[in-house]
């Protein structure tokens, strides 16, 4: 036999599982300050300009 299911009960869980999964995703999109993404903005800026600096020149 197979255990017996509250419909209302799983659709609760079943939303409640949507909805966590969505605020998961919003915290990584939105979950930064504005000053830690100005950081990391700078910090993969100046890595770009290392990376730059160091590249050969080809002559075609």
């Amino acid at each position: 036999m197979t255990e017996i299911v509250n419909l209302r009960q799983a659709r609760k869980q079943a939303r409640r599982e949507a909805e966590r999964q969505a605020a998961d995703e919003n915290a990584a999109r939105h979950g930064l300050t504005k000053g830690e993404r100005r950081r990391q903005e700078m910090e993969r800026a100046r890595g770009l300009a290392h990376l730059d600096r160091h590249r050969r020149e080809t002559e075609d």
